[in-house]
């Protein structure tokens, strides 16, 4: 009972009621299972579009992509014509919601497109388009459908620079672009209908909007204030059963937990090594030691050989800094030290604190080339890293003791500008 007409009686698209005003014109994709290489889903995905009626024309908010254009096409026609079409929004720039934009303008040219202030510089690039006209907006702007009214709010990098949200004021309806969406495809489209899509909401809330939690934070700002009755999002289920469970939930996975666990004037401090014959695992415990002197820095000491790497990037997230420790074998790093550097592109991991530490055997490559992976990773690493031909010495491990006890002095700004010379231990 809870199936939609997704199609009229002839078999072709038509659109679905959302309100007497608002239809979704979007479209179905069950067979995708990734998607932007890094994503997967077990569901397919929707590409939502929407259509939205006002006393003085109609406004079109996203399109699909580009091999889903003739649905789009057919919802379209079936609830408005393109001459009535007097507004197109974009809420985001990528592919999957503009590649029936180029056609849909040929079709409608009198309509007027709005794009946020920073998709300006992408929009030529992503549609080869050499002139196009359209405005460009800010948080507060308004367009008017005459007894419908289009609110934007600028929401960037959630997930790329140029995102923005749309409300329409009338009907508490928030079109939210990718925020609050998920990769998940059910034909029933609304979340009281479809299938249980928990997963999949959480999995997209942790690849697309995790690494910019701060930015999640100031989207919720803006969003909470709104009476909102509906959202509706580019992917995934329509929210229109108690959609406040969504705002909060982001609110929640965006909020920081460690706060509640230190006081606001200590700072963390993570050492993951990982040894293959117990040199770098004795350097790791003198760096724990000598950062274990420093008053309110909290100290934490990991061996990657007895853990998985997923659980780790929940601590990398809030901790203030991390010290890696690796051998160098066959000219490079070991692999569970990539493993949990290639995992962190999840969070954000700018500005924090930065070293590296290992032993080695013939060349000892390791330690600079994790030091250029935290480097572009946008770390600090203002220690040059240490490095131990095979078994440390007393004095090398003195060496590694002052190493930790440095670094924790930095992460509290209790460091002298002297740079201690560890690469003579080389």
């Amino acid at each position: 009972m809870n199936k939609l007409e997704l199609h009229d009686s002839d078999g072709k698209p038509k659109a679905v009621m959302l309100s007497e005003r608002v239809h979704w014109v979007g479209s179905l994709d069950p067979d995708l299972r990734t998607f932007d290489i890094i994503l997967k889903s077990a569901n397919g995905t929707t590409y939502n579009a929407y259509v939205i009626r006002g006393s003085e024309g109609v406004a079109v908010v996203d399109t699909v992509k580009e091999g889903f254009a003739d649905d789009f096409f057919s919802r379209l026609e079936s609830v408005a014509d393109y001459s009535e079409i007097k507004v197109i929004v974009l809420n985001h720039l990528e592919p999957d919601h503009t590649g029936a934009l180029p056609e849909l303008m040929k079709r409608a040219p009198q309509a007027q497109l709005y794009i946020s202030q920073k998709a300006q510089s992408m929009l030529k690039a992503l549609l080869k388009q050499d002139e196009m006209s359209y405005t460009p907006v800010l948080t507060g702007d308004r367009v008017s459908l005459g007894d419908r009214t289009l609110e934007f709010l600028h929401t960037p990098y959630l997930h790329w620079p140029d995102t923005q949200c749309t409300y329409l004021a009338e009907e508490n309806i928030l079109f939210s672009g990718d925020v609050f969406g998920c990769h998940y495809c059910d034909n029933r489209l609304f979340n009281d209908h479809v299938g249980d899509f928990r997963f999949s909401f959480e999995y997209y809330y942790a690849h697309i909007m995790r690494p910019f939690k701060d930015y999640v934070m100031r989207a919720l700002d803006l969003i909470e204030p709104l009476p909102v009755t509906m959202i509706a999002p580019t992917h995934g289920p329509i929210l229109r059963d108690r959609p406040d469970r969504y705002v909060r939930r982001y609110r929640q996975l965006s909020s920081p937990s460690l706060a509640s666990e230190i006081s606001c004037d200590q700072k963390t401090l993570l050492i993951f090594y990982i040894s293959s014959y117990g040199n770098t695992r004795r350097m790791a415990e003198a760096v724990y030691a000598g950062a274990m002197q420093v008053p309110d820095v909290r100290v934490s000491l990991y061996d990657l050989e007895g853990g998985e790497v997923d659980p780790f990037v929940d601590l990398i997230e809030e901790a203030d800094g991390l010290i890696f420790g690796t051998p160098t074998i066959n000219g490079d790093a070991v692999k569970p030290i990539w493993d949990l550097l290639s995992s962190l592109t999840v969070i954000n991991i700018k500005t924090k604190l930065g070293g590296v530490f290992g032993s080695y055997g013939w060349t000892g490559e390791g330690v600079p080339l994790v030091e250029d992976r935290l480097r572009g990773l946008k770390m600090r690493v203002p220690i040059p890293g240490l490095r131990v031909k095979l078994i440390p010495t007393d004095e090398e491990i003195q060496a590694c003791h002052d190493f930790g006890l440095e670094l924790a002095k930095e992460l509290m700004g209790l460091r002298s500008q002297k740079v201690l010379n560890f690469a003579d231990l080389a």
